[in-house]
């Protein structure tokens, strides 16, 4: 028999709303507070999502439990695998010395630590999120950033906030794609609708990350490069969203916007170099900032072969990457190896109701073990190969690769733990609880409802995920609010992004690749401001749209 969710079991909002907090309260609080382990805060609520869901939401326990391990799987692939090949290239790159030739490489682009910033976290990184997603470009610029001697609060902290604006249309598009797919909205208008929303933060967060990072006047030294980058992003994006489709618009924004950058860079360098690796007003967490600038100052000049020797492993798991994101070769991949194995007891087993859904919809709960396809396959090869390159032999390769697993065993077991905890509150109705809450707000439904998708990402870590969960919601608020569906469907999705940089996981992979274990709290502590403060910044822009800016809502024939 199935199980229908409820989400108000006792019937009062307030009590059912703040009982469904409960679990992300927990984990937040012991993680952001209490100082605990990662793995142990996320243990704990774990833990408490599943007495509330058992007890107060209704959800027999073997239900529950299989739905944890359903999320525990997904924890270790893809995301899991991602994290693990990443710092297994790390590791190969620094035990022979390259990272050391790439970081001088960098430094002969600008030596400035906040042009270095907006090349590898914001314009680098989108690129990633564009063929990659789903945590790829956080583990890729926070290694490059600890490798060039940025702090270890700095390379994570900063990392996460810059990606922020490519995450609707991270890996080729599909967070837009599945929330038209799965709600039925008309894919080109959505994502056009988006492509009208996040080009003013696209133009906003690289300022904010240069504030975050060096201060308001050192931000000012450098806004014309800061300008260029931003606007050399926004522009494609809003071009390539409105006129071409959603598939696409990261990484042509991201290369225009690289390429802008390095080619203004030529022309113009700032009055002062800044030199610190450190975050202003953090010292205490910076490290050795002297340090890293005296070895810019007396490093020595390098070989070609040098410079190709050490960007190689990143070249080819650029190619890699990218390849791995094709729709094509992710189908064929799939066609040669992806088992599909439904969960027994839970597949079909639970319904969701309405508001949430139009009627009783039943919930699958099938795990691909798309092992060929996923992204950390394609790493792995792509660090393989490069070994190869390099010279190592299969033995180190093997030994090395051994040592990495023992390195990043506790955070592959705190992944496993915060998607265990997401998707039991996706199976339990707790997430959707949380999201009716933000339903009700009436006339400040745009902004709330921007919200709902800042939730979704931090509760699931993923903008697909946000969109397939409140993607249906957000349709049948608008309609009753007379308010555009396709203005809220795109809310979701834009409002989501800024919710990425809080979300359990991504926090995981950017503290795993900078190697600042039991740190993830720290972390949070930091981004959260910049999370919330961007996310209502989308939120107020959102309501503007709905009530002051109709125009911005035509429809791109």
């Amino acid at each position: 028999m199935t199980w229908q969710q409820v989400y108000n079991p006792f019937g009062n909002m307030v009590v059912s709303t703040a009982l469904a907090a409960i679990p992300v309260v927990v984990m937040l609080v012991c993680l952001g507070f209490l100082h605990m382990k990662a793995h142990i805060a996320a243990g704990l609520g774990l833990f408490s999502a599943l007495v509330i869901a058992i007890f107060a939401f209704g959800m027999p326990a073997g239900l529950a439990g299989r739905a944890a391990f359903l999320g525990g799987l997904t924890g270790l692939l893809p995301i899991g695998w991602i994290v693990l090949n990443i710092i297994f290239l790390q590791q190969l790159a620094e035990q022979n010395g390259s990272f050391k030739v790439l970081q001088d490489s960098l430094s002969d682009i600008t030596e400035d630590r906040r042009l270095q910033l907006l090349l590898i976290a914001f314009a680098f990184g989108a690129f990633f999120e564009g063929a990659a997603g789903f945590g790829t470009p956080v583990a890729v610029t926070a290694a490059i950033l600890i490798g060039l001697g940025f702090s270890p609060l700095a390379a994570s902290g900063l990392s996460l906030i810059a990606n922020t604006a490519p995450v609707a249309f991270g890996a080729l598009g599909t967070p837009v794609i599945t929330l038209a797919k799965v709600h039925g909205y008309d894919l080109m208008q959505v994502t056009a609708m988006i492509g009208r929303q996040l080009p003013f933060f696209s133009l906003l967060v690289p300022f904010w990350l240069i504030w975050a990072f060096a201060g308001r006047k050192g931000m000012l030294e450098i806004w014309p490069a800061i300008l260029v980058t931003g606007a050399s992003f926004a522009i494609p994006q809003f071009l390539v969203s409105n006129f071409i489709g959603p598939e696409l618009v990261d990484i042509i924004a991201a290369i225009v916007s690289m390429v802008s950058l390095i080619l203004f860079l030529r022309l113009w360098q700032p009055r002062t170099i800044w030199r610190s690796v450190s975050l202003k007003g953090h010292e205490e967490d910076s490290g050795t900032p002297a340090t890293a600038a005296t070895a810019t100052a007396k490093r020595s000049p390098h070989s070609t072969a040098e410079l190709v020797r050490a960007w190689t492993p990143w070249a080819i798991m650029t190619v890699f990457v990218f390849l791995w994101g094709l729709p094509a070769v992710k189908n064929w991949l799939n066609g040669l190896f992806a088992p599909n194995f439904p969960i027994g007891g839970l597949h079909n087993m639970v319904e969701k109701m309405p508001p949430v859904a139009p009627g009783p919809t039943k919930e699958g709960a099938v795990y691909a073990f798309t092992l060929l396809s996923a992204t950390g396959t394609g790493i792995l090869l792509s660090a393989i190969v490069g070994g190869l390159v390099a010279r190592y032999s299969v033995g180190q390769l093997i030994a090395s690769y051994g040592r990495t697993l023992n390195l990043v065993k506790y955070s592959l077991l705190t992944i496993a733990l915060m998607l265990a905890l997401g998707t039991l509150t996706r199976y339990s109705g707790l997430d959707s609880t949380l999201g009716l809450a933000f339903a009700n707000t009436g006339v400040l439904y745009p902004f709330f409802g921007t919200l709902m998708g800042w939730l979704g990402v931090a509760l699931t870590g993923s903008d697909t995920a946000s969109n397939v969960l409140f993607g249906g919601m957000q349709k049948v608020a608008a309609d009753q609010l007379g308010l555009s569906p396709n203005l809220m469907g795109a809310a979701n999705s834009s409002g989501g992004v800024m919710g990425k940089m809080i979300d359990a996981q991504s926090i995981v992979v950017a503290s795993t690749a900078t190697r600042w274990f039991n740190h993830e709290g720290d972390i949070l502590r930091y981004v959260f401001f910049h999370s919330i403060a961007l996310a209502s910044l989308v939120g107020v822009f959102v309501t503007l749209q709905a009530y002051v800016w109709p125009f911005t809502m035509m429809v791109v024939k």
